[in-house]
């Protein structure tokens, strides 16, 4: 492949990436709305279009043309930019994720991931954590004491959960010795048997709840707590600064059901007489609904409790779990 080429086939790929995912970040609100209004024996959206399937539609328009306000006394360029941190951090984890496995279209083999670099996890990893900035600067642009608070609060609780995220994922990428997503998936390649989350059950229940809390997930949403009076960190925001927050934390939701189903469910192999592409959507789909199905059934927890459970038992079982794994490949 020459320079042109890699550079117009890179360019495809980000605008793909860019499209689908904005679409399914939009698309995710429906699925929620949807997913606990039969779980609370309603209907949810119904009325814009069939079954309400135009409410998407809607929602967008609306977040496109309501008032951009900006608060007289805030610091207006972090204030505007900070929204853009948070939905451009969660897109480019995005570029080190192997998203399908590799096929032909018109006799051309597609590479279904934007940068296939060998460090692939420690990156997805830390430009998710960089995301954090854009609540802490929200909040501290705002000039509110409520988005100030909001915003400590949620330093707090990703810094927190980043942690146990890098520990439960040390031990799986000690089985594998690299930390390409490629080879992880390939690692299990041998079938159903050779998923990492039979031989690393405690890392895959670890990894699942600091997802939870690093994407703001009920019970773990203390970022823009919605039960709450105002809203944390996005007290001051409206319009799309407001939902680019929002698409942000739904682009994120996947691409952590991504890294679970790569790093522990056997990735994009096939599964059985499932195709390797449909077995990964439909891990990353079941991933997604247990987000929202977890919303539905588990109450919220208090900023104490948050941090009990991540100190006290996440991180100690974290690293138990790293010196056992060690003490095992060592024999």
């Amino acid at each position: 492949m020459t320079l042109t080429e890699f550079v117009i086939a890179t360019i495809v790929k980000i605008l793909v990436v860019l499209g689908v995912f904005s679409a399914l970040a939009g698309f995710g609100t429906y699925l929620e709305r949807k997913v606990l209004a039969f779980m609370q024996r309603r209907l949810g959206p119904m009325h814009v279009g069939p079954y309400g399937l135009l409410q998407v539609l809607a929602d967008g328009i609306k977040l496109f043309t309501k008032e951009d306000i900006v608060p007289q006394n805030s610091i207006k360029p972090i204030f505007m930019i900070a929204p853009v941190i948070g939905a451009a951090t969660a897109f480019i984890a995005l570029a080190a994720v192997p998203l399908l496995p590799e096929f032909e279209i018109f006799g051309i083999t597609v590479h279904p991931i934007i940068s296939d670099i060998n460090v692939g996890v420690l990156f997805v990893i830390g430009v998710m954590g960089s995301g954090l900035f854009a609540p802490l600067l929200a909040g501290m642009a705002s000039s509110n004491k409520w988005g100030l608070l909001g915003a400590a609060r949620t330093v707090i609780q990703l810094l927190s959960y980043e942690v146990v995220t890098g520990l439960s994922i040390m031990a799986p990428l000690m089985m594998v010795g690299s930390l390409s997503l490629i080879d992880i998936n390939n690692y299990q390649s041998g079938g159903f048997g050779d998923w990492i989350v039979w031989s690393q059950p405690v890392a895959f229940i670890l990894f699942l709840i600091a997802g939870f809390a690093e994407t703001n997930r009920t019970p773990f949403d203390l970022l823009e707590h919605e039960a709450e009076i105002v809203s944390g960190y996005a007290t001051e925001y409206s319009g799309m600064r407001w939902g680019m927050f929002f698409i942000g934390e739904y682009a994120n939701m996947i691409t952590i059901a991504f890294l679970a189903s790569l790093i522990f469910l056997g990735g994009f192999n096939s599964w059985g007489f499932i195709p390797g592409g449909l077995a990964i959507i439909l891990k990353v789909s079941f991933l997604f609904f247990f987000f929202l199905w977890t919303r539905a059934a588990w109450p919220h927890v208090r900023p104490d409790q948050l941090m009990w459970l991540c100190w006290k038992v996440l991180l100690p079982l974290a690293v138990i779990n790293i010196v056992i794994t060690g003490l095992v490949l060592m024999m």
